[in-house]
């Protein structure tokens, strides 16, 4: 069965910085795209950040551009999420999840088109 583990999560103070962790297992992900979502209590969740697999390009969304940054690791079968500049508006609970890539993928931040989720990690930004 496909799996997803995030980790890296944790408390900092505001500007502080994160890198969080999304290893696949049992499944090759070099041929899905893997994105971030986030939720925090009571709100929606929302895309942060993805990338494609055939090409390596990345998305994000606008509140978080200039700050954070995805990278994968295909050798590894990791993504990172390089988190710079947090604010308290940043936390949440962060998950990753992956969708098997079609010619067609351009970035997606619509949870409902990702197949494999992981369980979370926890961000906690408070001075």
């Amino acid at each position: 069965q496909v799996q997803l583990v995030e980790s890296g999560g944790g408390s900092v103070h505001p500007g502080g910085s994160l890198r969080l962790s999304c290893a696949a297992s049992r499944f090759n992900s070099d041929h899905y795209a893997i994105a971030w979502f986030r939720q925090a209590p009571g709100k929606e969740r929302e895309g942060v950040s993805c990338i494609s697999s055939s090409d390596g390009s990345t998305y994000y969304a606008d509140s978080v551009k200039g700050r954070f940054t995805i990278s994968r690791d295909n050798a590894k079968n990791t993504v990172y999420l390089q988190m710079n500049s947090l604010k308290p508006e940043d936390t949440a609970v962060y998950y990753c999840a992956a969708t098997f890539e079609t010619p067609y993928y351009s970035g997606s931040f619509f949870p409902y088109e990702y197949n494999y989720w992981g369980q979370g990690t926890q961000v906690t930004v408070s001075s």
